[in-house]
């Protein structure tokens, strides 16, 4: 159920509000926006009468909200959620660029990628310290040394840090070097995971299941939102079809569907969407043109010799032509790359 309260209830007015949903079993997710504050009564009461709510002092418009996911609906929130940073926010006008490597190797090729992508315009340094492979015998990353890494090269260059926690027992180390926390695809429903997600304080950024539907994906993101972290963003990266031309299938109706369901921020990532670094700067163009609020693209400085995903890589000048061309599409649609 949403709660819609008056523009001149006082705050003592929102606390008795909440107190008596409260009491009457529900649990209480609080939106202001600029003009309007929203209460989300998260709860299974389907014989519930909305009019004890809405005669309750302070109380503008109480009614239900039809969608499963709640606290990701546009009923719950109507404006798109805005995250700040230090340099910069995702959601708003602008749009923001992660870039980096699949994984984190050593020292001198963080630090180069991290030099060459900030110069180009980038605002994240994205790199994977704890790699979920399909091969046990493949690369499994550098683990906390490969954060300490990433940390100090985007530090260094002015950049962020995005990179991914595969399981609850890395949030901790992930949270200590990283502004944002990614999750993978592999683990969009891994419940457990995503509940212990809500209690971070580090923003997340939700990638869509190999084969998750729109309400499959933010049901996931529900889990995390109710959990008390608020910050969270849809990553689309593609989804299994039955085509093989291509690694993934990238799904750019995702993003207008995104925005039209649900208030999060929808992030965009071309080098899993499709897998192939001359097709990866064309669905960035696209994906900038639909809307999305970001981009994540892996940028390797010598990826023929990469240890993972080198053939969906960006070589550093393949990024900096990117980054030329989406600034115009940007620019084209009233937008522009933060």
């Amino acid at each position: 159920m949403v709660v819609v309260v008056e523009q001149n209830a006082t705050e003592k007015d929102i606390e008795g509000i909440i107190r008596i949903l409260n009491d009457f079993g529900f649990d209480v997710h609080r939106s202001t926006g600029v003009n309007q504050t929203v209460l989300g009564a998260i709860g299974v009461k389907p014989d519930f009468d909305t009019r004890q709510v809405e005669v309750l002092p302070g109380v503008a418009h109480a009614y239900r909200i039809t969608e499963p996911y709640k606290l990701a609906s546009r009923s719950f929130r109507q404006e798109k959620s805005v995250f700040k940073f230090k340099n910069c926010e995702i959601g708003g006008n602008s749009i923001v660029v992660m870039a980096g490597p699949c994984s984190v190797e050593n020292e001198k090729q963080i630090f180069t990628v991290a030099e060459s992508v900030a110069k180009a315009g980038a605002k994240f340094l994205r790199g994977g310290a704890f790699k979920p492979r399909s091969s046990p015998y493949a690369f499994q990353g550098l683990g906390e040394d490969g954060l300490k890494l990433m940390r100090r090269a985007a530090d260094e260059f002015g950049l962020l840090v995005i990179s991914e926690a595969m399981d609850s027992s890395q949030i901790e180390v992930v949270e200590k070097y990283s502004d944002i926390i990614q999750i993978g695809a592999r683990n969009m429903q891994n419940y457990n995971f995503l509940r212990e997600l809500g209690k971070s304080s580090k923003p997340v950024m939700l990638k869509r299941g190999l084969s998750a539907t729109f309400e499959e994906w933010l049901m996931s993101a529900e889990y995390i939102l109710s959990g008390g972290n608020q910050q969270v963003m849809m990553c689309e990266r593609g989804i299994r079809t039955f085509e093989t031309a291509t690694r993934n299938t990238m799904d750019i109706s995702a993003i207008p569907v995104i925005h039209a369901k649900s208030h999060l921020p929808i992030i965009a990532d071309p080098s899993h969407g499709i897998g192939i670094r001359d097709k990866v700067i064309p669905m960035a163009r696209a994906a900038v043109a639909a809307g999305a609020d970001g981009i994540i693209v892996e940028v390797h400085n010598d990826p023929d010799h990469a240890k993972s995903d080198g053939a969906q890589s960006l070589y550093p000048n393949q990024f900096e032509e990117m980054m030329k061309q989406l600034r115009v599409i940007a620019e084209a649609i009233g937008r522009k790359i933060a």
